[in-house]
């Protein structure tokens, strides 16, 4: 085929993949829905495996509905639970510890409690969290994805033989009270410095000038809790691959950083010890 590169990303074949599917199953009259059967005949013809229809259905299947923003609170800073979920192959014991060695391995968390079917992680703290993060600097492994949650829970079902659903959840309550506590704080600076300068200066609009100042510094306050949702999110998202596939997805790959001063001097250390 003419003006096509000599190789195709990873990324890009999922999407030509998808949209193929789309396109043939496009051609077929699905009236009000099919039969699971009709469906696995019907991803039969695409040419995807069974063994993957099953697993699809059942993930369709389990599919649970995520709370959405609740509150004007959770329209300006974003819900303070993250949540991700996944059906993957495996009895229940066996998914359970695979997300306990992964979040032992790839992030900063202690286990907190296991049940069957649950298991809860709060944050490795003291000298052990402080040796953990001085390896992953030195090794030049990536910052903990989850680091900022107060508190993260899986919880595993099993579903037919040889299929869980697993829903991760991490809570950053606190880390948004703290974003709150600093916007809050801010407007209310704001506030203060009027008042003080409508009693000072006879002069409304000079009175009246930091308003606009301070709401600006609280609206750009407001907003630094959204990244931290969006890559504690991530987080879960790089451990339910692990689950599913044993690596993670191109979409859930981080950019490369910058060096930096910080990265330069590390990669001198680095290669001093190696």
């Amino acid at each position: 085929m003419a003006d096509l590169p000599a190789r195709i990303d990873r990324a890009a074949i999922e999407r030509i993949i998808q949209r193929a599917a789309e396109l043939q199953t496009g051609e077929r009259d699905i009236s009000d829905g099919l039969t699971p059967d009709e469906v696995v005949a019907l991803g039969k013809e695409v040419g995807i495996p069974e063994r993957y229809l099953k697993q699809a259905l059942l993930e369709e299947h389990g599919r649970a509905e995520l709370p959405s923003a609740r509150g004007i609170t959770d329209r300006i800073f974003a819900a303070p639970v993250v949540t991700a979920q996944r059906v993957v192959r495996g009895d229940s014991d066996e998914v359970t510890a695979r997300i306990i060695a992964w979040m032992e391995d790839q992030e900063l968390l202690a286990v907190q409690r296991t049940q069957p079917g649950r298991v809860s992680w709060e944050p490795l703290r003291g000298m052990a969290a402080a040796i953990r993060r001085s390896s992953a600097a030195f090794s030049g492994r990536r910052t903990f994805m989850l680091a900022r949650a107060h508190q993260v829970t899986a919880a595993i079902t099993g579903l037919e033989p040889g299929f869980s659903h697993v829903a991760l959840s991490a809570d950053l309550r606190p880390a948004r009270a703290a974003v709150i506590g600093g916007a809050a704080a801010t407007a209310a600076v704001g506030v203060a410095a009027s008042a003080v300068l409508v009693v000072m200066s006879p002069f409304w609009l000079v009175a009246f000038a930091p308003l606009p100042v301070f709401a600006g510094l609280t609206w750009v306050i407001s907003r630094q809790f959204h990244p931290v949702a969006q890559r504690t999110l991530l987080g879960l998202e790089r451990a339910l691959d692990h689950l599913e596939r044993g690596e993670i997805k191109p979409s859930h790959v981080l950019p490369p950083r910058g060096a930096g001063l910080l990265g330069a001097v590390l990669d001198e250390v680095r290669r001093a010890v190696k």
